[in-house]
C-alpha cells in the first residue's frame, strides 16, 4: 500500500500556476461514473442463463438522469487541456504522446490478469452460464481507455489548428455536422459500421479544452453556447429520433454512446461550456486544502479508481448471488435496500483496492517506462499512429471481452504498444574513441 501524503505536504507541493480546475474535473468525472455503474448494473439468472441489465431499461423515466451521470466528456476536456500545456513550438508529437501513454497503460496488465482469473473462478463457483457475461462485462469499461488514447493522439494536430476563436468553433461545427450526417444515414438504413466515424464526437471536448487553455472560450460565450446546445438536445429527444439515455440501454434503436450520436455531441458541448462558465466557483472549491488533498490523491490513482471499481462491483454481485440476494431489477422485493447495500459495499471495496493498488500506477516499469527518445519526422509520426491504432484495438476488444476474439484484439493492442515503445526507445550514443 503506497504512502499517502498529508494535507499540508500536498498544499505546499502544489505549483502556484497549477490549474486546479482541470484536476477537479478529471477526478469528479470518474467518481460520477463509478457511482453510475454501481447504481445501474443489475443481474438476472434464469434457468442457468445470466444476463446483466440496466435499471434504466426497466425504468425509462430515469433515463434523463444520464444527462447528469454521463460526464466522461469532462475527462476528455481536462485531459486535452492539461496535455496541450506541454505542446510548445516544435514539440515532437510522438514522444509527447508516448510519455502520456506510459502511465495510462501501466496498470492495464495486472487488471487484465486479475480479471481473467476472477472470471474463471466465478464461472466455476456459479456455473457456465456466468462465463460469457462476466468475460464481456468485466472489461467493457476499457472502451474509455481505448478512446482516450485515440483522442490524445489527435491533440497535437488539434492544438496546431485551434489557435483562435474562429478556428475553434469551425472545428466543433465540422464535427457536429459530420455526426449529424452519419446519424441520418444510419437511421435511413445505412451500414451500422458507418457509426464508427462518430468517434470524432470525443474530439469536441478536446477542442474546447484546448480553447479553454488558450483563453479562446470566454465564460459568457460558454454560457450562451451551453444553453443553446442543451436546448438543441431537448429538441432532438422531444421531436427527433433520439432516446433520452446517454448510455447504452438494451432495446435502443440508436445508442447515443456506442457509437456516439448527435445527442452526445450536444451533451459534450453542454458539459464543457458549463465547466468553463463555472470556472471561478470550481477554482474556489479546489482551493480548499482538504478538498485539494482529496483531488491530488485521487488523481495519483485515477486509472486505478476507474479500472478497479468494476471488479469490485462484480465481486459484490457474485457474492450477493452466492448468498441468495440477487439484485435483478426494480420489481424485485427489497430492491432499494439491495441497491443501498450494493452501492455502499462496492464503494468501500473500491476504496480498499484504490489504496492498495494505486502504487502500481505510480511505479515505473523497467523497460516500458525507460527514457523516451526525442524522435522526430517519420518515427514521431509512426509512433503517434501506432498509439492511436492501439487505442482503437482496445476499443474493439471491449466488444468481445475476455473471449478468444477479445484476446486477439488485446494482443494486437499489446503488439502496437510494444512497437511504439521500440520506436521511442532511448539509445545512448556509443562513446567516441579517443585518439
Amino acid at each position: 500500500m503506497s504512502v499517502i501524503p498529508g494535507v499540508a505536504a500536498v498544499v505546499a507541493g502544489t505549483p502556484a500556476d497549477r490549474d486546479r480546475v482541470l484536476d477537479l474535473l478529471r477526478l469528479s468525472s470518474l467518481v460520477v461514473v463509478v457511482f453510475g455503474h454501481c447504481l445501474m448494473l443489475t443481474v438476472t439468472v434464469s434457468q442457468g442463463q445470466v444476463r446483466f441489465g440496466n435499471v434504466l431499461a426497466d425504468l425509462p423515466l430515469l433515463q434523463p438522469l444520464t444527462w447528469a451521470l454521463q460526464v466522461l466528456p469532462l475527462f476528455f476536456f481536462a485531459g486535452a487541456a492539461a496535455g496541450a500545456r506541454g505542446l510548445g513550438p516544435g514539440t515532437a508529437w510522438g514522444p509527447w504522446l508516448f510519455r502520456r501513454t506510459q502511465r495510462l497503460v501501466r496498470p492495464l496488465l495486472p487488471f487484465l490478469a486479475v480479471s481473467a482469473v476472477s472470471v474463471a473462478v466465478a464461472g466455476r463457483l456459479l456455473g457456465p452460464g456466468w462465463d460469457h457475461p462476466l468475460a464481456v462485462t468485466s472489461v467493457q469499461l476499457l472502451w474509455f481507455l481505448g478512446t482516450y488514447l485515440a483522442v490524445l493522439a489527435c491533440v497535437p494536430p488539434l492544438a496546431a489548428v485551434v489557435t483562435d476563436v474562429r478556428r475553434m468553433f469551425a472545428v466543433v461545427l465540422a464535427i457536429v455536422a459530420t455526426t449529424a450526417l452519419v446519424d441520418v444515414v444510419r437511421l435511413s438504413g445505412g451500414p451500422a459500421e458507418l457509426g464508427y466515424l462518430n468517434l470524432t464526437v470525443w474530439l469536441i471536448p478536446a477542442v474546447l479544452g484546448i480553447g479553454y487553455l488558450r483563453g479562446l472560450l470566454a465564460r459568457g460565450t460558454a454560457a450562451v453556447l451551453g444553453c443553446a446546445a442543451l436546448l438543441g438536445d431537448v429538441l432532438l429527444v422531444r421531436f427527433g429520433p433520439y432516446e433520452a439515455s446517454l448510455v447504452t440501454v438494451p432495446g435502443q434503436r440508436l445508442s447515443n454512446l456506442a457509437p456516439p450520436s448527435l445527442l452526445l455531441a450536444g451533451h459534450a458541448i453542454v458539459l464543457c461550456c458549463a465547466a468553463v462558465a463555472a470556472t471561478p466557483w470550481l477554482r474556489r472549491v479546489a482551493a480548499r486544502p482538504r478538498i485539494w488533498w482529496v483531488i491530488v490523491l485521487g488523481n495519483t490513482g485515477a486509472m486505478t479508481l476507474y479500472l478497479w471499481h468494476m471488479p469490485a462491483l462484480l465481486a459484490v454481485i457474485v457474492a450477493g448471488q452466492l448468498a441468495g440476494f440477487g439484485r435483478s431489477g426494480p420489481a424485485h422485493p427489497g430492491f432499494l435496500a439491495q441497491t443501498a447495500v450494493q452501492l455502499g459495499t462496492t464503494l468501500a471495496l473500491t476504496a480498499v483496492l484504490f489504496l492498495a493498488l494505486r502504487g502500481l500506477e505510480n511505479t515505473p516499469l523497467h523497460w516500458w517506462d525507460g527514457p523516451v527518445a526525442p524522435v522526430t519526422g517519420s518515427r514521431s509520426a509512426l509512433t503517434t499512429a501506432t498509439v492511436a491504432a492501439a487505442g482503437l484495438a482496445i476499443l474493439q476488444a471491449t466488444r468481445w471481452g475476455l473471449t478468444p476474439d477479445g484476446w486477439t484484439w488485446f494482443g494486437t493492442a499489446a503488439a502496437l504498444l510494444v512497437a511504439a515503445r521500440l520506436l521511442t526507445r532511448h539509445r545512448p550514443e556509443k562513446a567516441r574513441a579517443t585518439a
